[in-house]
């Protein structure tokens, strides 16, 4: 019985020529739950604003309470409407759960009194921080 030896880098006539990929999906599927969990995932108000301008404005990078009010009075937060009298109730349940600052998104067609009697509610739901949104200059 003859013996045939392999030489280095000659295909063996038992290798199949597949490639395992199974490292590559682990990889791929580590990447995916590191961008999930680093996402930060931002509450919109859920109508369209157009801001009012302002020559004093300040980023704010923390997470922040957003609730919008629209140019007929109406005031939403996160998609839905909840009136000016659902601020207070609104604000008060997510300030439970930390002390972020509430941002008033308020068209710049917005009565001023729409906008007062929402900073009020969420002031007397406990709001430390209330600002309201503008653009820059």
């Amino acid at each position: 019985m003859a013996r045939r030896f392999q030489r280095f880098g000659e295909p063996s006539a038992d290798s199949t020529g597949e490639i395992n990929i199974s490292p590559l999906i682990d990889v791929v599927f580590i990447l995916l739950i590191f961008f999930i969990v680093t996402t930060v995932f931002v509450e919109e108000t859920g109508v369209e604003i157009s801001k009012p301008r302002a020559a004093t404005q300040q980023d704010l990078e923390k997470e922040s309470i957003l609730i919008g009010i629209t140019p007929a009075g109406q005031v939403f937060y996160g998609g839905r409407e909840i009136g000016v009298s659902g601020v207070r109730g609104v604000v008060g349940r997510l300030l439970k759960e930390d002390s972020s600052p509430v941002i008033i998104q308020a068209d710049r067609a917005t009565p001023t009194e729409s906008t007062v009697a929402v900073l009020d509610e969420a002031k007397l739901a406990g709001a430390k921080q209330v600002f309201v949104s503008t653009v820059d200059e």
